[in-house]
């Protein structure tokens, strides 16, 4: 995404189009290395037309309505009351259900208290209230809007809900349960932000329970008070808590839902990734999911300490509020407060360019290693104890933030201005980077080897997680998606989210992204089953696909998920090895 700057209407939006390193702002972070851009966010607005079939996989009989929706239908039962969703083609909706009381006033900066018992029957058929936050910097480029079709939906701090698919509701059985953890770092986004996000039809191809929810993100979730107080203990993992107090209720509720409380799969992609990496260390959460799955989110470390400082000092001084008067964050008008949390990471997070190894820190906003609540970095220096015996499906895409997305020209991009940019990122010699990824692509273009030397140190994350989680005896499954949009002559490539229409089987509900069609809905078959296979047995293999053997560190069978799906050993071992000595992939082994 470009620097450049459109006329706004308030300073609040000049701000939001400067702000760095939510996922939308690693995009912007690796644009201002680049001059390249990329994509984020997610959920959905506008329901697609899924295939008329009911849970027994049986068309809808003519004159039967698609649609559900009735004061006497879909009521289920919860700890907290009664919820009346709606049925669509066979599958059971619920969405905005509270798992927890409103985050505003007394709320704010404190952890989740959970949501009071109603009366009655609670209507539950829209989603809640997104975490508020700063206004998305992407809306002034076309192309990008275009292609993800962004819903940011209602911003509140009434916003811990979640969202719910099944294919039955009291019917005794135990299904597969997949919680959704939306991206965004830990900054931006929602359950609902992309048309990916919908769970109905993974629900129903792979007779499951879908959840997704909403949390606190940025200042809200994540503003380090833990030294003004014990009252403040735990401001550094709100967001955290927040998605654990959800677990906790997928737990006690899920079963009058069609679900099986001992088979829950966290999965999530980018900052959900890292979300789920960082549950996977919290002693909080053992237990409360028994798969994990991390699509471009192999965030090996939480922020440090130092730096979670540096920012809340920031913050404060932007609202001018001094340690005696903390209080007053309590009435401080939330546009107000969102405002000084933008500031405040400009201030102190820069844009430059992004090094993955250090992509919690350079988020700026997230959970801090405080040696409590995060006792360790999730994955540094080894994978956490607390879930030895989670198994891990992990990967990433082959393009991720380094495409021309919203930047056409960057197609004609010279071999002198590749060698350039490689050293300004990974320091001298970039010719030999060149040399190596050439011999592996010996027909790309300049900017092909660029994106792919840009993004070697993303799937070089995934690797070391998968190795990581490995050497606790316990399987982890590497894939690589490749897969290119056809969309845009091309130019997006495999970008960072093209992989979430596929393992949510959405492919025509995200027809701008995929281009739609029988070749997308086929890959999407293989992606989704394998998610659903992963959260059934803990193995994603299926007879869709080769054989997928669990990670080795000699080995490193990678999953290529493309076309024509196939298992290769060790499929960039080169590439990687020209990098491990350059400072970004030192950033790894520190």
């Amino acid at each position: 995404m470009s620097d450049g700057r459109e006329n706004l209407r308030t300073d609040r939006q000049q701000l939001a189009l400067q702000k760095p390193m939510s996922r939308r702002g690693l995009l912007r972070s690796a644009a201002g290395l680049l001059g390249t851009t990329a994509a984020s966010g997610l959920v959905t607005a506008i329901a697609q037309a899924a295939p008329t079939k009911k849970d027994t996989g049986q068309p809808t009989p003519a004159g039967k309505l698609t649609i559900v929706a009735s004061d006497e239908d879909a009521i289920a039962e919860t700890a907290t009351g009664k919820v009346r969703g709606y049925i669509r083609d066979g599958v059971y909706t619920y969405k905005g259900i509270p798992y927890g009381e409103t985050t505003e006033g007394s709320g704010r900066f404190q952890p989740p208290q959970k949501a009071k018992p109603w009366t009655g029957v609670r209507s539950s058929m829209q989603y809640g209230r997104v975490c508020p936050q700063g206004p998305r910097g992407t809306w002034n480029y076309d192309e990008e809007s275009w292609l993800f079709c962004y819903d940011d939906g209602v911003q509140g701090e009434d916003c811990l809900r979640v969202n719910l698919w099944t294919p039955g509701i009291k019917d005794n059985k135990r299904r597969p349960v997949l919680v959704w953890l939306h991206g965004g770092g830990f900054v931006s986004g929602s359950s609902q932000e992309h048309r990916s996000y919908d769970g109905e039809r993974l629900s129903r191809r792979g007779d499951v329970v879908v959840v997704s929810l909403n949390h606190r993100l940025g200042p809200l979730g994540f503003l380090n008070l833990t030294h003004y107080g014990e009252n403040y203990a735990a401001s550094a993992h709100l967001g955290m808590l927040d998605i654990i107090m959800a677990l906790e209720r997928v737990r006690d509720n899920i079963v009058n839902f069609g679900g099986d409380p001992g088979k829950v799969t966290i999965f999530g992609q980018s900052g959900g990734g890292g979300k789920v990496g960082t549950l996977m260390a919290m002693p909080a959460a053992q237990g409360l999911s028994h798969r994990a799955i991390v699509q471009s989110g192999s965030f090996l470390r939480a922020v440090v300490p130092e730096r979670s400082a540096i920012l809340t000092q920031a913050m404060l001084d932007e609202l001018n509020l001094s340690p005696s008067k903390l209080d007053q964050l309590h009435t401080v008008p939330l546009q107000k407060l969102i405002e000084a949390g933008d500031a405040a990471l400009l201030k102190t997070h820069p844009h430059g360019p992004l090094v993955w190894s250090r992509v919690a820190d350079q988020l700026g906003w997230g959970p801090v290693m405080d040696g409590k609540l995060l006792p360790q970095h999730p994955f540094d220096p080894t994978a956490p104890a607390v879930s030895a015996q989670v198994p891990m499906l992990i990967g990433t895409t082959l393009n991720e933030f380094t495409t021309s997305l919203n930047h056409p020209e960057n197609e004609a991009m010279t071999q002198g201005e590749v060698q350039k940019r490689l050293g300004d990122m990974y320091g001298s010699h970039p010719e030999r980077i060149i040399e190596v990824f050439r011999a592996s692509h010996p027909d790309a273009k300049p900017f092909d080897i660029f994106s792919l030397a840009m993004t070697a140190q993303v799937r070089q994350g995934a690797v070391i997680q998968a190795g990581l989680k490995a050497a606790q005896g316990t399987p982890a499954y590497l894939y690589w998606f490749t897969w290119k949009t056809p969309v845009l002559d091309g130019r997006p490539r495999s970008i960072h989210c093209i992989d979430l229409p596929f393992c949510f089987d959405n492919t025509d509900r995200s027809e701008n992204l995929t281009g739609g069609g029988l070749e997308p809905r086929a890959l999407a078959a293989n992606v989704s089953d394998a998610w659903i296979q992963f959260a059934r047995s803990g193995k994603p293999s299926h007879a869709g696909i080769p054989n997928w053997p669990a990670f080795s560190a000699e080995s490193c069978p990678t999953m290529i998920f493309d076309t024509q799906c196939k298992l290769q050993n060790n499929p960039d071992k080169e590439e990687r090895q020209a990098l491990e000595m350059t400072p970004p992939f030192l950033g790894f082994k520190s």
